[in-house]
């Protein structure tokens, strides 16, 4: 095998951790299995890293008591590439952690952590982000922050404003060497630390992330009225018109 044969094979071993250990407090029942277009949620992000050709595996960290219903939708939806469900934790980093070791048992150069409640995430955004981190080693896509930022008191009394210049909000997929977030992760453990997402991780270590600034819709599903949303947001993609 020549150097080149030997890069490409090396980079095609990329491991997409799926979070979806949630307990979905601020909606009140489980987003992550509610209806979008007569899908669960879940299924949506699933299928999308699916269908990505920069994707090897899937390996999906949810609710212990979920995981045989995890493994029935995507047998039924025939997610081939999804290799395995296991349950998470109590909280969001300790679930990121159990699907890293999940990933590196898979013997993955990259892994890709993206969270379950973002289902309007593309194969392209993703195939985009994972270029930005081979050539970076981090990489998450992004999106400005264009509204008037304030800080507010206990009282919720506005205290000061926030410059908004060079802010942006945090979207995943987040996708990273699989030794560097791993040697982050480790030092989480190591420290007893809590952080919100994987480049805070990175940012622990002083490590640097290329940020991919992604201008189609990507948000998060945290309330209920973001599901009609992002229905609206499938009908467009798939050519249907808009709802009523």
């Amino acid at each position: 095998m020549n150097d080149t044969a030997q890069t490409e094979s090396t980079q095609s071993h990329v491991t997409a951790i799926i979070v979806a250990a949630g307990s979905s407090r601020r909606m009140g029942f489980d987003k992550i299995f509610a209806e979008l277009n007569g899908r669960p949620v879940l299924f949506h992000s699933l299928a999308s890293f699916n269908a990505c050709p920069d994707i090897d595996k899937i390996v999906v960290v949810t609710r212990e008591e979920r995981i045989a219903e995890v493994e029935a939708l995507a047998a039924a939806a025939n997610l081939t590439k999804v290799v395995r469900a296991i349950p998470g934790g109590p909280e969001r980093h300790l679930s990121v952690w159990n699907g890293l070791k999940a990933a590196e048992t898979e013997s993955s150069q990259y892994v890709a952590i993206h969270d379950a409640a973002r289902p309007l995430v593309t194969p392209r955004l993703i195939s985009d982000c994972l270029a930005l981190a081979r050539a970076h080693g981090a990489a998450c896509c992004a999106s400005p922050i264009p509204d008037t930022v304030k800080r507010a008191s206990h009282e919720l009394m506005v205290t000061e404003s926030v410059e908004r210049q060079n802010l942006w909000a945090m979207q995943t997929p987040q996708i990273f060497s699989t030794p560097l977030i791993l040697q982050a992760y480790a030092s989480l453990m190591a420290h007893n630390e809590l952080v919100t997402d994987e480049v805070s991780a990175i940012q622990k270590l002083g490590k640097r992330v290329a940020l991919l600034p992604n201008e189609d819709y990507n948000f998060k599903i945290t309330f209920a009225r973001d599901l009609p949303l992002a229905a609206q947001v499938l009908d467009i993609r798939s050519g249907k018109e808009p709802r009523p």
